[in-house]
C-alpha cells in the first residue's frame, strides 16, 4: 500500500489514539495511574476492553522485564504489542492460480458497508494483475446494485453474470459459476445482497448460496470476505461473529477507514476473533483498496513514536 494513503487515511485514528497516548506519557510516571489514563485512551478508540486489556498487562509484563522507567517509551511498545497481535492471525489474500478452476470468493456484509463497491474495486484489481474475472451479481435484491456492478466490470474489463432484480441469489451464483468454469476465469467474484447479521432467514441464504457454488466445485468458495465499515467501530465485532458463525468467514475488507477515528477496532478483531483484515479501503477509487500489512498499519498509525517508525 502506498504510505501516504494510508498515513492520510488513518489520520483521525492517529489523532485520537497515538496522539493521545502521546499527550497522555509526555511528564508523566510510569505508574499505575499512567496505566489508568491509557486504558481510557485505547477504549475510546474502539480497541474495546478485552483487547484493551491484553495490550495492557503485555505493556506491564514488557516494563518490568525490560527495566523501562521512562513513560515515553510506552507510545513505542504499544505499537509493537499491537502490530505482534494482527501479525498473530495475519494472513494473505488468497491467490488466483491455486489448481483447476477459478478462485472462488463470496463477498458478504451488511447494507452500507460498502461491498458492492469492494466486489468491483476487486475486479479491477485482479484484471489489473491480468487474470480473467467473472463477477456475479448474487445482489438481487437492489437493481442499483446489479447496475453498479455492471459499471465496474466495463471499466475493468471483467464479465458480469446477472439476471433480473428479485431472482434466485443462489441461482445466480451457480449460474455465475458454471460461466466462470466455462469461460477459464481465474477469479470469480460473487457480490450478496446485504442483511443485518441478525436476520435468521437471510443468513439462511448466504449458507444455501455456499451449498449451490459446492455443487459445481466442492471446494468452493475459497475465499469468505466480510465487508465492514471501519466507521461502525465495535459493531462490526458482532458483525463478524454472526457472520462467521453463518458462513465461515476466512478474513476481513475494512472500508472507509478514512473517515473514522475508530481504527482501533482493527486490532480488537485480529485479537477478539482471530480473523485476518486481509485488505483495506481508504477512499471512493478502484486503486483505493490494497492487501493489509500489520507494520504498514502501526507505522501508519504511530508515526512520530520513538519506536513508530519501525514498529
Amino acid at each position: 500500500m502506498i504510505w501516504s494513503k494510508l498515513k492520510a487515511g488513518l489520520a483521525r485514528t492517529r489523532e485520537q489514539l497515538a496522539g493521545r497516548i502521546r499527550a497522555v506519557v509526555q511528564g508523566a510516571a510510569l505508574d499505575e495511574a499512567l496505566f489508568e489514563e491509557l486504558e481510557a485512551v485505547l477504549i475510546t478508540a474502539d480497541v474495546g476492553v478485552a483487547t484493551t486489556q491484553r495490550l495492557l498487562e503485555r505493556l506491564r509484563e514488557r516494563v518490568r522485564a525490560e527495566g523501562v522507567r521512562d513513560a515515553a517509551a510506552v507510545p513505542g511498545l504499544l505499537a509493537e504489542e499491537m502490530r505482534g497481535m494482527l501479525e498473530a492471525v495475519a494472513a494473505p489474500p488468497a491467490a488466483p492460480g491455486r489448481g483447476p478452476g477459478p478462485l472462488v470468493i463470496l463477498v458478504v456484509g451488511v447494507n452500507g458497508s460498502g461491498k458492492t463497491t469492494t466486489v468491483g474495486k476487486l475486479a479491477a484489481r485482479y484484471r489489473q494483475e491480468g487474470w480473467k474475472v467473472v463477477v456475479g451479481a448474487a445482489d438481487t435484491f437492489r437493481a442499483a446494485a446489479i447496475d453498479q456492478l455492471e459499471r465496474w466490470c466495463q471499466r475493468a474489463g471483467a464479465d458480469l453474470v446477472r439476471q433480473h432484480p428479485g431472482a434466485d441469489p443462489a441461482a445466480v451464483a451457480f449460474d455465475a459459476l458454471q460461466a466462470a468454469q466455462a469461460r477459464g476465469a481465474d477469479v470469480l467474484l460473487v457480490d450478496t445482497a446485504g442483511r443485518l447479521h441478525t436476520r435468521v432467514n437471510l443468513m439462511e441464504e448466504l449458507r444455501k448460496t455456499q451449498r449451490v457454488l459446492q455443487r459445481l466445485d466442492p471446494t468452493a468458495p475459497h475465499e469468505v470476505l466480510l465487508v465492514l465499515d471501519a466507521t461502525t467501530g465495535q459493531n462490526a465485532l458482532a458483525q463478524a461473529r454472526h457472520f462467521t458463525e453463518a458462513v465461515g468467514v476466512t478474513g476481513i475488507v475494512l472500508t472507509k477507514l478514512d473517515g473514522t477515528a475508530r481504527g482501533g477496532m482493527v486490532v480488537a478483531i485480529a485479537d477478539q476473533l482471530r480473523l485476518p483484515v486481509k485488505w483495506v479501503g481508504t477512499g471512493e477509487g478502484a486503486d483505493d483498496l490494497a492487501p493489509f500489512d500489520p507494520g504498514e498499519f502501526t507505522r501508519a498509525l504511530f508515526e512520530g513514536t520513538p519506536a513508530g517508525a519501525g514498529a
